[in-house]
């Protein structure tokens, strides 16, 4: 493939940093010139922000800028997004002031399933080592400026592995889901493409829980992150619960705070747009902390 550049002129809503570190992505890395580099697919690119331009420059399977629409949304106005909900309240206005170029990615759904399977009670360091293993063991080889990279496999290739041969790339307990997982969907107990047709996110979150190593945040951080773009969740992790209880319920003890009251808030201060509201809360509360 040959080398392909994009630049996406006077970019709003557009943040390298706040996009690759906001806890969506786990095969973005910064660079030392602080662009970042990721792997997507069978693209490999490079991104970079030069004063109000965003440069994009890789190889990809098609034209680069249809694939940096699609996958970056851009062609989602989150300024609007954005005047939306900081008219909500000053908790909200301020954090989105803090990440105020967060995107959400459309990401892989098979790869988003697998890597928040990996994500369960884990860091984000061992995460990516994780997803880059696995890729590199069942992966396709790809080749950029003198490096190598790796696709995420498919599910064709992934079904390869066995628990054990998972267990020896570094995934712990989550072997058996990740073994399971691909099975399951291999032989059409869940079919990903019926799930991106279904309208009802409540149907698909239920469609999603049978897969192996899949709990209620998994099954929303999978939802909101990948191509189903459901922004009517609100995936709750120890952050999240903390920063809706310092806010909003202040109860001494956050952890005797249910995630079914914080479901309810949430729905009732940001309706559907949960889902990014929870993105900027979170990256401001994580960063902050």
């Amino acid at each position: 493939m040959q080398e392909q550049k994009y630049i996406l002129k006077n970019a709003t809503s557009f943040e390298p940093k706040h996009i690759f570190e906001c806890g969506q992505c786990f095969r973005w890395n910064e660079e030392a010139d602080k662009s970042y580099t990721g792997v997507f697919g069978k693209n490999v690119l490079n991104v970079k922000k030069e004063e109000k331009d965003i440069v994009f420059t890789g190889i990809c399977e098609k034209d680069i800028k249809q694939i940096c629409i699609e996958y970056f949304d851009l062609n989602r106005n989150y300024e609007e997004i954005k005047d939306t909900l900081s008219k909500i309240d000053k908790y909200l206005y301020d954090s989105i002031n803090y990440g105020e170029g967060i995107r959400i990615l459309n990401q892989d759904l098979w790869e988003t399933i697998i890597s928040f399977i990996i994500s369960a009670n884990n860091n984000i360091p061992r995460i990516k080592g994780i997803i880059e293993r696995i890729s590199k063991a069942y992966g396709n080889k790809m080749v950029w400026k003198g490096k190598e990279y790796y696709t995420f496999p498919t599910v064709e290739e992934l079904s390869k592995a066995s628990k054990e041969d998972l267990r020896n790339l570094g995934t712990g307990f989550r072997d058996r889901y990740i073994f399971e997982t691909t099975q399951k969907v291999l032989n059409n107990e869940i079919n990903l493409e019926l799930l991106h047709k279904e309208e009802d996110t409540k149907k698909v979150r239920e469609e999603l829980l049978k897969l192996s190593g899949i709990g209620p945040k998994v099954a929303d951080c999978i939802l909101l992150f990948s191509t189903l773009k459901r922004f009517d969740v609100f995936p709750i992790d120890v952050w999240v619960r903390r920063v809706m209880n310092d806010l909003y319920i202040k109860n001494e003890d956050e952890t005797k705070v249910n995630k079914k009251q914080i479901e309810t808030l949430a729905k009732q201060k940001y309706g559907n747009l949960e889902g990014i509201a929870q993105q900027y809360l979170f990256y401001w509360k994580r960063d902050l902390a």
